[in-house]
C-alpha cells in the first residue's frame, strides 16, 4: 500500500526504476523490507522469489495503468468512459457494456479502490501456499 501511495505521487518512477541496472538504496531497501516481511511469514527462499515478483508485477502494473488513466483526480474520469461507453455496440460487446453501464457508472465506483482488494486477494493466495514451493 505504500509503495503503491509513493507510485501514485511520482507516477513516471515505474519505468525508471525498472530500467535502471543498479537500483539505489530506497529500492534496495524497499525490497529488503519486502522480502524481510515474507520470510517472518514462514515463506520459502522459493515462494519469496514467486510472491515478491507477483507483488512488484501487481503494484507496478496497477500504478503504471493508473499513471495512464485520463483523470483529473483519484476515481474520476474525465468525460472518457462516458465518451467510449457512447460509442460501445452493446450488442457485439454485451460483457462490456453491461459491465460499464452496472458497475462502473455507479455510484462510489472507483478504479483505485480496486487495488486493496486486488492485494488482499493476492496475499491470501501467497499465504496458502506458505513454504511448500
Amino acid at each position: 500500500v505504500s509503495a503503491r501511495a509513493v507510485l501514485n505521487r511520482h507516477p513516471w518512477a515505474v519505468p525508471l526504476m525498472e530500467s535502471r541496472t543498479s537500483p539505489g538504496p530506497e529500492t534496495l531497501g524497499h525490497h529488503e523490507a519486502v522480502v524481510g516481511c515474507l520470510r517472518r511469514g514462514g515463506l520459502s527462499w522459493p515462494m519469496v522469489a514467486h510472491a515478491n515478483a507477483m507483488l512488484d508485477a501487481y503494484i507496478y502494473g496497477f500504478a503504471l495503468v493508473k499513471a495512464s488513466l485520463p483523470s483529473q483526480a483519484e476515481g474520476e474520469f474525465v468525460g472518457v468512459v462516458e465518451e467510449i461507453a457512447s460509442t460501445l455496440d452493446a450488442d457485439a460487446y454485451p460483457n462490456l457494456a453491461g459491465f460499464t453501464v452496472e458497475h462502473v457508472f455507479q455510484p462510489g465506483y472507483g478504479f483505485s479502490d480496486m487495488f486493496e482488494v486486488g492485494l488482499d486477494v493476492l496475499l491470501a493466495a501467497v499465504s496458502d501456499f506458505g513454504g511448500d514451493t
